[in-house]
């Protein structure tokens, strides 16, 4: 028997050192979890990306979801799933709420995030039978009959939770906060249930077309392009900002290859034509990231929300916001 070269040696010893199943990831179905309710924009943009992805990676990319408690049950399930690579969740600011409301006992990195996807601006919404034609006369009423306005949102510790109380905050009104979820938001403020929401645009944008629902302000930093009407509240003196971001994230030590392969096709997928087109029609803008840039724009959003708890008086349990 002839003793192998020096390079066929190192050439085994690479093949060896690749864990099974990793060099021609993926081979099977990726869980894609999704942290809202089926049938919202949150969910829709979700499925859309899964769809593209699941064309380019050649394997089904199968979405889940598992609302509740903010994103909590999502984050936590991710958490707690193998770093291998076949459970990914579609993450939102939330993730920055609820881990600085206690809802989970970690923080928003421990998990890896593979980058942004897109982000779109938080709307304050009305019905369309509502008193306001303007948020300056929701502000009016609202600073002259406090305790007394119902503002739904997708659900505590949500990032529409927490721009209702950067917003309440801001207008020194104090209001009446519904964690409704993503399913009845929109209609108890249709059914008057509630006077107002604050919702992703893509949660309310069909209503709004419908002529159903009235957006007063949005808590951007500039105006949308597919609501140019609509002011921001920067625009109007109000100090309350606050975008929603959407991306991937993978449980702690994903290892790099297989990030690096999810990155490439989420990058692809959000460039589809599909997902691009829905872009154009619903208001987010897609803009994506990579894991740096994500994981520096999470860091500073972090800082954003925790002043957003402190400000508002929020009572906070299991965690210190330093």
């Amino acid at each position: 028997m002839t003793r192998p070269t020096l390079q066929s040696s190192t050439i085994l010893c690479l093949i060896m050192a690749i864990p099974p199943g990793f060099a021609d990831y993926p081979e099977r179905a990726i869980e894609f979890v999704i942290p809202f309710d089926a049938g919202g924009g949150a969910d829709i943009e979700g499925r859309l990306i899964a769809e593209e992805m699941s064309d380019i990676l050649n394997v089904p990319v199968v979405p889940v979801n598992k609302p509740g408690a903010g994103g909590a049950v999502a984050y936590t399930y991710v958490n707690n799933a193998k770093p291998d690579g076949y459970t990914v969740s579609w993450n939102s600011t939330s993730i920055l709420t609820i881990t600085n409301l206690g809802n989970v006992p970690f923080d928003y990195d421990a998990l890896d995030h593979i980058g942004r996807v897109e982000y779109q601006p938080i709307v304050f919404a009305v019905s369309n039978n509502a008193p306001w034609n303007d948020f300056e006369s929701f502000v009016a009423d609202c600073v002259a009959n406090p305790n007394t306005f119902k503002i739904a949102n997708s659900g505590t510790g949500s990032a529409t939770h927490l721009g209702a109380l950067s917003l309440a905050s801001a207008i020194g009104c104090e209001v009446i906060h519904l964690p409704i979820g993503t399913r009845r938001r929109n209609t108890t403020v249709l059914s008057g249930e509630a006077d107002a929401m604050i919702a992703p645009l893509t949660g309310a944008i069909n209503l709004v077309k419908a002529g159903r629902l009235t957006l007063l302000v949005t808590l951007s930093t500039e105006r949308n392009a597919v609501i140019p009407n609509v002011p921001t509240a920067t625009e109007l003196g109000i100090d309350s900002e606050l975008e929603v971001f959407r991306g991937l994230s993978v449980p702690k030590d994903t290892p790099e290859e297989v990030k690096t392969r999810l990155a490439d096709a989420m990058t692809r997928a959000a460039m589809s034509t599909a997902f691009t087109q829905l872009a154009a029609e619903v208001g987010f803008t897609v803009k994506t990231m990579s894991s740096e840039a994500f994981e520096a724009l999470m860091a500073t959003e972090d800082i954003k929300v925790k002043a957003i708890i402190q400000n508002a008086g929020l009572s906070v349990f299991g965690r210190e916001l330093n």
